[in-house]
């Protein structure tokens, strides 16, 4: 069996990550140009200054894309490279480079499916609160219809969002991203709410506006699963659920957060300031929705947690998702078990999770069409004469693009996958030393390019639609 004719390949990037140019051509700064200078917040103070040059070599990596045969290229704006202040002038500077991006990747075919807000946020927003202040919600949905009108008659796929759960809980809670806030709870969850806000009120823009586009939200899909059948640790399982996925998708596709969070809330002094306008705007907006994304890399294990739990230090190592840390609330926590596969960087390798969580989604929500935004593999490419000989990779997207095909036959509303990622690019905090793309970037080489295995391996499943797989 093909992958349906309408199923589409991609992989994606972010603006941070691969763009440099931090402070060219009228961009203003970000909270990120500002973070990734405070000493120990990045491995060997590594920062997006120049990041791989994807400013200059666009046209070079776009041409490597095309030539993978990349059906579609997931990317980011920097918000502070078209309004540097955040809610004030547009640069035009900034309009032409994402116009000319867009039209190279048109020019070979590549559908351009297009991130708002990747975590780089205009710093000006930032000190004023970033995400805990209005402010910074109405000014985004000032930068979405920007971007809309700018870019809306060649962009008919838009993400508002790339992974709430982690920009606020790194901000709020282990303060290993921007603000760099340390568990602060009210202040994480009212974060929440204003993206959420933020959110819904960008996809009734882009509706009256009339583009006859998708518009949806992109989420870090971290299934949670009981450590074995024990009842507490079913129900730990349950609260984990509760708290990493449905807080984020039940606001958007349903109009209205979870009972279950929002009773506790109410209990514990966290519930965010929202007034009855800012809920009304949820639920009037949540049927809008075209799509989802999940971008899957792992699933948690959770166990009840019964030892005392007092509020956790975080550290740059501790923030990364790897098990065995208590959650923010100290109820569960995440298990690393001996009879399951990890990354080098401790991720458990789950395709079956991934299946498993899909159809949990669809019990919830419905028949929602589905993207997979993100899924790769983290790792140290081997490099043997001259030949970047990443296996592993190949692997790892197999194992998860077989199962999306089975997912798809078990009738999951799936319509496509975008590899984490093109090309090497800058790990947030962890510098270089972790590679995920099908291009090489050599920074001992004046960051040449080169095709790695996966690339040539992509190409083929791209081009005979996964037939072999």
């Amino acid at each position: 069996m093909k992958f349906p004719h309408d199923f589409i390949f991609g992989a994606a990037s972010a603006s941070y990550q691969i763009e440099g140019a931090w402070n060219e051509d009228g961009k203003g700064i970000t909270n990120w140009d500002v973070f990734s200078k405070i000493p120990g917040k990045t491995y060997e103070g590594t920062n997006g200054e120049v990041a791989i040059d994807h400013y200059h070599r666009y046209k070079e990596d776009i041409q490597l894309m095309a030539e993978m045969g990349l059906e579609s290229y997931r990317f980011s704006l920097s918000w502070a490279r078209i309004l540097p202040t955040g809610d004030g002038e547009v640069n035009e500077k900034g309009l032409e480079f994402y116009n000319n991006i867009i039209n190279e990747c048109l020019k070979y075919g590549i559908v351009p499916f297009v991130t708002l807000y990747h975590w780089d946020l205009p710093l000006t927003l930032e000190e004023d609160g970033g995400w805990t202040n209005k402010r910074t919600a109405e000014a985004f949905v000032k930068y979405a219809a920007i971007c809309f009108q700018s870019f809306g008659d060649r962009v008919k796929h838009w993400i508002t969002f790339n992974e709430t759960v982690m920009f606020c809980g790194l901000g709020y809670l282990k303060g290993a991203h921007p603000p760099g806030i340390q568990n602060d709870e009210k202040k994480y969850f009212q974060a929440t709410h204003y993206v959420f806000y933020a959110h819904a009120k960008a996809v009734e823009v882009y509706k009256e506006l009339r583009q006859y586009g998708e518009i949806g939200i992109t989420h870090v899909f971290l299934p949670a699963y009981s450590v074995d059948d024990k009842q507490e640790n079913v129900i730990a399982a349950r609260h984990a659920n509760e708290y990493e996925t449905f807080w984020y998708y039940d606001p958007i596709l349903k109009g209205t957060y979870p009972t279950y969070v929002v009773e506790q809330l109410k209990e514990k002094g966290w519930t965010p300031d929202w007034t009855e306008e800012e809920l009304n705007t949820l639920q009037r907006n949540a049927e809008k929705n075209d799509f989802i994304g999940l971008n899957y890399y792992q699933p948690i294990r959770v166990e009840k947690n019964n030892t005392v739990f007092s509020s956790m230090e975080h550290s740059r190592e501790t923030s990364t998702l790897v098990p065995g840390s208590p959650s923010f609330d100290g109820y569960y926590r995440t298990v690393k078990m001996e009879n399951k596969t990890y990354t080098k960087w401790g991720w458990e390798i789950s395709p079956q999770g991934f299946l498993d969580g899909l159809h949990m989604l669809k019990a919830r929500y419905g028949d929602i069409k589905m993207y997979v935004t993100e899924n790769g593999l983290g790792d140290e490419d081997p490099i043997i004469d001259g030949e970047i000989v990443d296996v592993p990779r190949i692997k790892y997207i197999e194992q998860h693009l077989k199962v999306i095909k089975r997912a798809i036959n078990e009738g999951i509303h799936l319509k496509g996958y975008y590899a984490w990622s093109a090309i090497d690019l800058l790990s947030w905090l962890n510098g270089y030393k972790k590679q995920y793309g099908f291009i090489y970037v050599d920074h001992q080489d004046n960051l040449n390019r080169k095709k790695k295995l996966s690339y040539h391996w992509y190409k083929a499943i791209i081009k005979t639609r996964g037939e072999k797989l």
